[in-house]
């Protein structure tokens, strides 16, 4: 089709303004039996994902920072046994999933179990390996800092320990009080420790309303307020995360990153981020405002981790990063629900890594993980494609890889529409246009009902005359990786499992998609 334009392109996808936020017409889908634990109880109408993470049953929300145990990675995360019948209200345990590649996992089962003291369900925190021994559980002892909040009608929120000796798998309770007492707000959580080697001692930040606070303690149980991070305009942050990083060049940052809402002022809902320096005390910003670290709807509660070789060697220069793909202005609108019995899918695991801009400015890149690859099960190379208006492309899948670069002389904007109908009134579109990179759901059925959030946006430079994009498509979910991860965009979407077609576009002129490639997964 020729003479594409932005308006034509958001006209044929407004149906999706329109839809129900669950695809009604996929009544088999709708109709079909939950699915059983992990991948195993897929269906043929099923919505689970293919190649991402999901909870076996029930529900999941935040993700937990992974921790590395003798070879394997111990994923732990917010589970909700009690869902179906009661919502999100009856509150979460700690479930536990193992992987050696973080691409496959093996469910576990409870490790932190809710409901166990009068203090009632767990939150999220953080679990570390004592190494040393400072807890006094003994050397190699899993200890997991959590919030609970005994009553949720006052300013009850704290930090409970827990511990493990069984490497991880079943924790017990360290009595009934608080390691970390409520000093007398009513944001007081989600705990994140880290080990600063150098000073011997351990380092929490915790989410304090619009600051986050720093503690030390050299055993774990006992901690002591040293300082505050204050950050106003972008919500209540939660989900604290501190770390170091380097550049493949060697230099260091420390990095601070929350969750946050920025969304009454035009930015992301994710995970904002500064990088800086710490001196074991006061986190220093290189500057005022966060960068964010996906700029897209659906990737909440994200925490960062460790990548570790083999042998158990850190790697300085990787992170690993994980978010949850669900936002809290729509939690419990998924397909997911009705077909297969459960609501809770992850984001891919992302490398994170430190990257300096031509302005000299620092920043987090992400790629997908690398063990990715280990999983493919099709390859599809299309070549260098030449468009001129729109390519619908001899392809059908609902859950696979995309990659190109996309080059051009002159033009509007380029991009991708992925699982398109038929007759080409349904899509989600990715790409850019003008000065910048977008992905847009308003073509397919989704979970925001309010229409507010359909097109997300990031920064491009259309003097470069090129873009390279990296999109994993998956059954209920959208990421997009633009310019070697140097923008990201995560989104949930729920097109009709009919909706499978893959087209190439243009606006207002020609472009080359250079090295093309389909690739499909299997987990």
């Amino acid at each position: 089709m020729r003479d594409m334009t932005r308006r034509t392109l958001i006209r044929a996808g407004a149906v999706g303004a329109a839809l129900a936020a669950i695809p009604a017409g996929s009544a088999a889908a709708l109709s079909s039996k939950p699915g059983k634990s992990g991948k195993s109880g897929k269906q043929s109408a099923s919505y689970r994902a293919e190649y991402h993470f999901t909870v076996p049953d029930q529900w999941k929300n935040d993700p937990q920072k992974p921790i590395w145990i003798d070879g394997e990675y111990h994923y732990y995360y917010l589970y909700n046994a009690d869902y179906l019948a009661g919502g999100t209200s009856t509150g979460t345990a700690w479930r536990l999933a193992t992987s050696t590649d973080l691409v496959s996992f093996k469910d576990r089962g409870i490790a932190v179990p809710k409901d166990t003291t009068s203090n009632g369900d767990v939150w999220s925190g953080s679990a570390v390996v004592d190494t040393d021994n400072t807890a006094g559980f003994g050397a190699g002892a899993i200890v997991v800092l959590a919030t609970m909040q005994p009553d949720d009608t006052a300013n009850t929120q704290a930090q409970y320990l827990w511990y493990s000796t069984d490497k991880g798998r079943t924790f017990k309770n360290h009595g009934t009080d608080p390691a970390v007492p409520n000093p007398g707000v009513q944001d007081f959580r989600d705990p994140k420790v880290i080990r600063d080697e150098e000073r011997g001692r351990w380092v929490m930040v915790l989410a304090e309303g619009t600051k986050v606070g720093f503690y030390h303690s050299a055993n774990l149980k006992d901690w002591t307020h040293v300082g505050d991070f204050v950050k106003e305009g972008i919500g209540v942050l939660e989900c604290p995360d501190l770390f170091r990083i380097t550049t493949a060049a060697g230099t260091a940052k420390w990095v601070l990153g929350v969750s946050a809402n920025g969304k009454a002022s035009g930015l992301p809902n994710t995970y904002a981020y500064w990088t800086g320096e710490f001196d074991g005390t006061t986190f220093t910003p290189d500057a005022p405002e966060p960068q964010w670290l996906d700029h897209g709807f659906d990737w909440y509660g994200a925490v960062t981790f460790e990548k570790h070789a083999a042998n158990g060697a850190v790697d300085p220069a990787v992170r690993y990063a994980i978010g949850w793909l669900n936002n809290w202005d729509y939690p419990n609108t998924t397909p997911t629900i009705d077909a297969d019995g459960f609501n809770g899918t992850d984001s891919i695991v992302r490398e994170i890594t430190l990257q300096r801009a031509a302005s000299g400015t620092h920043y987090l890149a992400s790629r997908p993980v690398r063990a990715l690859d280990q999983h493919v099960s099709r390859t599809v190379d299309l070549g260098d494609v030449t468009v001129d208006g729109q390519l619908v492309l001899d392809y059908t899948g609902t859950a696979y890889e995309l990659s190109t670069e996309i080059t051009w002389d002159q033009l509007t904007g380029a991009g991708v529409q992925l699982r398109r109908s038929a007759d080409g009134g349904r899509h989600i579109d990715a790409g850019v246009y003008g000065d910048y990179a977008f992905v847009n759901r308003r073509g397919a059925a989704n979970p925001d009902t309010s229409g507010k959030w359909q097109e997300s946006k990031s920064p491009f430079d259309a003097s470069a005359h090129k873009v390279t994009l990296r999109v994993l498509v998956d059954r209920t979910s959208v990421e997009v990786f633009f310019d070697d991860g140097r923008y990201t965009h995560s989104m949930e979407a729920f097109p009709y499992l009919t909706d499978t077609r893959l087209a190439l576009f243009t606006i207002d002129g020609k472009a080359v998609f250079r090295n093309t490639v389909i690739r499909e997964f299997t987990v």
